[in-house]
């Protein structure tokens, strides 16, 4: 009954207004204190892992009136007059009255982060006074202790209720962090688990006013004081309130693990319905699916603007989905390319936003798994998910079980409306970039509806050089092999035959398998004469904007036997070097691109056509003619002069050897 009166006290004293703290980095901080604090005890075994963390950031406020240091200190205050002076309960009262405005998960972190500050400030010095001569002076003004083996039982009972405290308040935060405010929970649950939080909260306040008189009492006991039965009494007095907090905890867990479930299935079964209904925008989705008690729960990568996703309204929103480590550096940087370099983007930068929404492989995240996301998060020029080990169990079941994510990358497409269009965009943004805009299923369909195999599709964005060969209609010849001894012979001979007339410009792409002996071969590509050798980056760029269309097209359902396209495309990616390189020759946007392998073939389709490179009527695979004739040909054609003038801009061919005629001039007296 009295405890009623009490939390009804206290309820009197909550009047939340808004402000909000960011409670778990708090009490990772205050967990990191008693960590440390307790490493020279041989109690520290009782603090769980979870808080031991070096990697602290900022603690986020919004909305404080005054610094949150601030506030922790003048708790301190009220927590350090004597345990036995005034009414108990009265300055409790007094310490709920002072943070009346925050929520109950942020009253208890303040709460144990004043306590923290004087625990830490202590062992501090303890730690330090034998060998620090400024730490040795203080202690001995305040009259700390030399020795502690006699108190080590009343050390260790504190250690234990401080660690019981934090567990408390973990589940205290879980609750407060349920999306609530979205998902409706069933009222019985949720008063019995309120009423729990209420009690939970007045007696860790009461545990860290009986723990601050302690520690207080720590630097005034005398030398016949620390060998009495008060130690006994006061270690008591600790286990006492750890046993009463350790039920408390035990209820709450079982409460809040309910709520939790509860929630989750009611946030997947509002998930799958909104996915359904038809909405003014995208809004309902997005705070659905970033539901936590998170104000902000995205940021800009590259300005680190924390933001809402009230900044994604009228927006086409793409869902980045990918482990923490997302993809390899080179795909990333294709994805910026494609996503930001473009010329046409500068039109559709505010059109349509990227988020990035890493999930872990399993269900708890790794430190190599935060680490790589903290990194990549202040690198990106997107957006990303501030805190995804926040997203709910709901939201990543739903992306695994809907959206079919397995854990490679995917691009979900949502309209302005919040709409899905596409449940994976990413190798039509690698294919296109901009272009592809709304990156919708039917824009890429309509994209590949006309599309031919051109150089244009082969080399799209890749090097602005290469766009500017494509643009002018400028006759290219891609070769490949990882033979050096076939390159240079390849070269060789393609100089020999610019000399002769061939305008066309040759480009080395290595192959698919893109390993360390054809970053040498680009590397060396002076000493090798490469006529126009392309950077490293590059040359995998082509690769993977050749991967990416056939997966397009097999997610289209297409299949080599059926579409041209895709059969050449799989021919180019499976192609094997063997001991002979290969070429692909093509002009602009023109659809005669032709593929050849070895040299016999490439240097004899040159050949005939040195003069003017015409694709029209020659067949795309190129095979040599097995009436072809080997060596020199003896054959002449005479053209009488009316005939000549019409033939004279063209090239004949030799109806006996299958190559180029010479031209001669034969007067006639």
């Amino acid at each position: 009954m009295q405890n009623d009166i009490l939390i009804k006290k206290l309820l009197l004293t909550h009047d939340p207004d808004g402000r909000r703290l960011d409670s778990e980095t708090m009490l990772l901080a205050v967990g990191n204190i008693m960590f440390h604090a307790s490493s020279i005890i041989v109690a520290s075994n009782l603090y769980s892992a979870s808080f031991q963390k070096n990697d602290i950031t900022e603690i986020e406020t919004l909305g404080c009136s005054e610094p949150v240091g601030f506030v922790i200190t003048k708790i301190g205050k009220i927590l350090c007059k004597c345990y036995g002076e005034g009414d108990i309960n009265s300055r409790i009262t007094s310490v709920f009255d002072l943070i009346g405005e925050y929520s109950w998960d942020a009253k208890v972190v303040l709460v144990l982060a004043a306590f923290a500050v004087r625990y830490g400030e202590f062992w501090q010095l303890m730690q330090l006074y034998r060998g620090n001569t400024l730490a040795a002076l203080i202690s001995s003004i305040k009259l700390l202790p030399c020795n502690l083996k006699p108190l080590k039982l009343q050390i260790k009972a504190l250690s234990l209720l401080v660690k019981i405290m934090m567990d408390v308040a973990m589940y205290i935060i879980k609750f407060e962090n349920l999306p609530l405010q979205h998902v409706e929970l069933g009222n019985d649950v949720l008063i019995v688990t309120k009423s729990q939080i209420y009690e939970a909260a007045y007696w860790i306040t009461r545990s860290c006013l009986a723990c601050f008189s302690q520690v207080t009492d720590f630097t005034t006991k005398k030398h016949e004081q620390v060998y009495s039965d008060s130690t006994i009494i006061a270690a008591w007095e600790l286990s006492s309130l750890a046993y009463r907090l350790s039920n408390i905890c035990s209820n709450l867990r079982r409460q809040v693990d309910q709520c939790h479930q509860e929630i989750e299935k009611n946030l997947y079964e509002k998930l799958l319905n909104l996915a359904r209904e038809e909405h003014i925008d995208n809004q309902k989705i997005l705070t659905l699916f970033f539901s936590s008690k998170n104000y902000l729960p995205l940021k800009d990568c590259s300005t680190e603007v924390k933001v809402g996703v009230s900044e994604l309204k009228n927006n086409i929103v793409l869902l980045l989905i990918s482990k923490p480590q997302l993809l390899n550096p080179v795909e990333i940087f294709l994805l910026f390319q494609q996503t930001r370099d473009h010329p046409l983007n500068e039109r559709l930068r505010e059109s349509y936003k990227i988020v990035w929404i890493p999930l872990p492989s399993s269900d708890t995240w790794t430190e190599a798994e935060e680490s790589s996301f903290n990194f990549l998060s202040d690198s990106l020029p997107w957006h990303a998910v501030r805190k995804p080990m926040l997203l709910t169990t709901a939201v990543v079941k739903y992306i695994r079980e809907q959206w079919n994510y397995k854990d490679e990358p995917i691009m979900v497409a949502l309209d302005s409306k919040g709409k899905i269009t596409n449940y994976n965009a990413l190798d039509m943004i690698k294919i296109w970039g901009a272009k592809a805009y709304p990156f919708s299923s039917s824009k890429e369909k309509e994209l590949w509806q006309d599309q031919n195999l051109t150089m244009q599709l082969l080399l799209g964005d890749i090097n602005p050089l290469l766009a500017y060969w494509v643009e002018q209609g400028k006759n290219i010849c891609l070769y490949g092999s990882e033979n050096l001894v076939w390159i240079q012979q390849f070269n060789d001979k393609i100089t020999e035959l610019k000399r002769a007339g061939l305008q066309m410009e040759t480009i080395y792409v290595g192959n698919r398998q893109i390993g360390e002996h054809v970053k040498q071969i680009i590397a060396r590509s002076g000493e090798i004469n490469l006529s126009d050798p392309l950077s490293f980056s590059s040359v995998q760029f082509f690769w993977l904007r050749l991967e990416s269309m056939r997966r397009s097209k097999l997610r289209l359902g297409k299949t080599p036997s059926s579409d041209y396209v895709l059969a050449e495309l799989s021919a180019l990616l499976d192609m094997d070097d063997g001991e002979e390189g290969w070429t692909v020759i093509g002009r602009g946007g023109s659809t005669d691109v032709i593929r050849l392998q070895g040299m016999q073939q490439v240097m004899e389709f040159l050949r005939e056509n040195i003069v003017n490179l015409r694709f029209s009527c020659a067949p795309r695979n190129f095979q040599l003619d097995p009436d072809f004739v080997v060596g020199s040909c003896t054959h002449s054609y005479f053209v009488p002069s009316r005939e000549n003038e019409r033939l004279s801009q063209g090239t004949v061919i030799c109806q006996e050897c299958k190559r180029p005629m010479k031209k001669f001039v034969v007067y006639q007296p």
